[in-house]
């Protein structure tokens, strides 16, 4: 991963934190927390844990050089981001640093997500929909339906 150029890409993200406040990089916790997610991060405890270990790395590449933020701290940096102006710029990313093949096959599949059943307020099991690019082995999207039969009418949404 270039980290000069996924700078660049995520440069256009508005930092919408106090200038006076920051103690951390936004770009700095964004691309620890992004490390650490497709490293098997699964919460924010992960996310500063990864970073901690992997902290003389980071250290070599002027990132984090005055500390660590602790994962509340992530988390609340993390909120601060708009969810589109990071999916437009994670797309640019992705688009930039994979190849099209011509003829991909792209899988498209439902789920229903184990675990995600609340028993305390009944509330019903999350079912997902993800369109998936055989050749570059990428999700290249993911759609949360309704009820387990809305899966088809959620395709031509996810396409």
């Amino acid at each position: 991963m270039h980290i000069d150029h996924f700078k660049e890409t995520f440069q256009t993200i508005t930092d919408q934190r106090q200038g006076a406040k920051v103690t951390y990089c936004l770009f700095e916790v964004l691309f620890g927390s992004l490390c650490a997610v497709i490293a098997g991060a699964k919460g924010w405890f992960d996310i500063r844990e990864y970073i901690l270990g992997h902290h003389d790395w980071f250290k070599n590449n002027n990132l984090f050089v005055s500390g660590i933020p602790a994962d509340d701290t992530i988390a609340r940096i993390i909120s601060t981001i708009e969810p589109e102006q990071f999916h437009r710029c994670f797309i640019k990313w992705m688009s930039s640093i994979h190849t099209l093949t011509e003829g991909q096959v792209i899988a498209i599949d439902g789920k229903t997500l184990r675990g995600s059943y609340n028993r305390q307020d009944r509330a019903s099991t999350i079912h997902m929909i993800s369109a998936y690019a055989s050749s570059n082995k990428l999700v290249l999207g993911q759609l949360k339906t309704e009820q387990k039969s809305n899966e088809i009418t959620a395709i031509p949404e996810l396409i």
